[in-house]
């Protein structure tokens, strides 16, 4: 028999103890944790792109000059005027924009970012919607002018960049828990 020298198996003894801790890390914690912070990027993204409702500027005066007994002038609400203030007093807006929520489920081996708005006009500003051309509404104090109003596509276009972040966001967990088992 040849003696073909000797061998030292303590590095392929660390590495296979550093490989038994690998099987020990939470996988299903550090993806939920990826998850968590994917969800929150895509809320923040779609709030932001959010349009908030404002008050409309009205064509017609609201208000007229009325001259009293006295001789007095007086400045006051005309009847359109008051219709119009009463139905948009104390509107703030952002109703559509602070009505998002985010949630994360874990189903099997997927992880599942759940994002709702139940406000019922909300696909209407995601997608677009038609319109009657030349319907008066009341609240805007105006004719419509456009049969079709654009779709925004905030929750669209909000997927699409958290898709395309996610690969890194993975990436990332993934070396900071093998940096955590190998050191480095």
């Amino acid at each position: 028999m040849a003696n073909w020298g000797k061998t030292d198996f303590k590095q392929l003894q660390a590495l296979q103890q550093r490989l038994n801790q690998l099987e020990k890390v939470d996988w299903d914690k550090v993806m939920m944790q990826v998850a968590q912070e994917l969800s929150q990027v895509l809320l923040n993204k779609v709030k932001k792109r959010t349009p908030v409702g404002h008050k409309p500027k009205f064509d017609q005066p609201k208000t007229a000059k009325v001259k009293g007994a006295s001789g007095k002038s007086k400045v006051m609400l005309t009847r359109s005027g008051a219709i119009l203030s009463q139905y948009w007093s104390g509107y703030v807006g952002g109703t559509l924009r602070d009505s998002w929520g985010v949630t994360v489920t874990q189903e099997g081996e997927q992880f599942v970012i759940t994002i709702t708005n139940p406000q019922e006009y909300a696909s209407y500003v995601e997608f677009g919607h038609r319109q009657t051309l030349g319907r008066y509404v009341p609240a805007l104090g105006k004719c419509l002018t456009a049969s079709w109003v654009k779709g925004r596509f905030m929750l669209t276009i909000s997927m699409q960049e958290v898709e395309a972040l996610t690969p890194k966001k993975l990436e990332r967990a993934l070396y900071e828990a093998m940096k955590g088992v190998f050191g480095g």
